[in-house]
């Protein structure tokens, strides 16, 4: 006996709130765990990448059911359409360029990096997403978190986990690129040789051309000139980590924080660009932070931070403060501050 059209509606009905409401959940996880892979440069960042690459199979593996759906969306006129349309293309646009950067078959893309599109889609994504979320809500029924559904659940994240298993063994086992990724995923380049290093700035910040004549450092009750700074010769080798998705080791040279400041009272250290971005660290780290003014035995250039920049071990790089034009420490909590610039 035949299942009749309007029989059928129910279960398709309920197949598509399940898939919409797992999709919803395994996007919420890959931004999740991608924001924390973005801001550690150590160990948490690899085991968040883990789980971000994971919940990335699984998008995918959910996508044939999501076909489905959209295909008997499209034959509905709704309003908003075209912005449901924006957040599958931009998923996919993440989805691909993340698999292309991690395994290294397209790192740039001009002056862009694979990373670049895989970030910067998601981050574009999300609006939208909280748009899909509140204008087409999904509710969570009993029946939803049945054992069969569990089980199917299960079933997913397992084959989501072999699957990135699989695919990093196929990486390692025919020498793609991306089996030279650090284990925040970024690729080496120009390491000791400060010529080949790459240049990044966060977002949008221009390179600005600073006289080093006239430049001062207001720092520790004092104002320090160039030539005061380059006197110190404080040394320390580290690497640079760039969400953009390269990382690179050099020898910096200059004067550690501690003997800039002095013994000044204070809860944190705000380091000021002379772009207007800064971040804030705690004073106890200040032994441990390093302004510099020559990397690889010779000056900073204009691109590198110069007339100088902040180095800060195991830090991502957007907390190397580059063109620093104030050093302050203040009562503010070092927490005081967006986890990520905002300019």
């Amino acid at each position: 006996m035949s299942v009749r059209p309007a029989a059928r509606r129910p279960v398709a009905i309920a197949l598509g709130a399940r898939t919409n409401l797992a999709l919803l959940a395994l996007l919420s996880v890959a931004f999740l765990t991608g924001w924390i892979a973005f801001a550690y440069a150590t160990a948490p960042a690899r085991w968040s990448l883990v789980l971000h690459a994971a919940g990335g199979f699984a998008i995918l593996a959910m996508l044939p059911w999501k076909s489905m759906i959209a295909r008997r969306g499209l034959g509905r006129p709704r309003p908003g359409r075209w912005a449901s349309t924006l957040l599958g293309v931009l998923v996919l646009i993440s989805l691909v360029a993340g698999l292309l950067h991690s395994t290294g078959l397209l790192i740039y893309v001009g002056p862009l990096t694979a990373m670049d599109f895989h970030v910067g889609a998601a981050i574009a994504a999300v609006p939208l997403a909280i748009w899909h979320v509140v204008s087409r809500r999904v509710r969570l029924r009993p029946t939803d978190l049945s054992r069969r559904n569990v089980l199917r659940g299960g079933a997913v994240a397992a084959g989501a986990v072999a699957a990135y298993a699989a695919s990093e063994m196929v990486v390692r086992a025919t020498g793609m690129p991306g089996a030279a990724r650090r284990f925040t995923g970024s690729y080496e380049a120009g390491s000791l040789q400060p010529g080949l290093m790459p240049i990044s700035s966060w977002m949008f910040d221009a390179i600005p051309q600073i006289d080093q004549s006239t430049w001062r450092l207001p720092a520790g009750g004092r104002e320090w000139s160039y030539d005061e700074i380059s006197a110190f010769d404080d040394r320390l080798t580290a690497t640079l980590d760039c969400t953009g998705g390269f990382f690179s080791t050099q020898e910096w040279a200059g004067a550690r924080l501690d003997r800039l400041i002095g013994k000044t009272d204070g809860a944190s250290i705000r380091v000021v660009s002379a772009t207007g971005y800064d971040r804030r660290f705690p004073i106890e780290r200040a032994s441990a932070l390093l302004l510099a003014t020559r990397f690889g035995g010779q000056a900073l250039d204009p691109g590198h931070g110069f007339p100088a920049r902040l180095v800060v071990p195991d830090a991502r790089g957007f907390w190397w403060v580059k063109w620093v034009s104030a050093i302050e420490v203040d009562d503010m909590p070092p927490w005081w501050q967006s986890p990520f610039p905002l300019q």
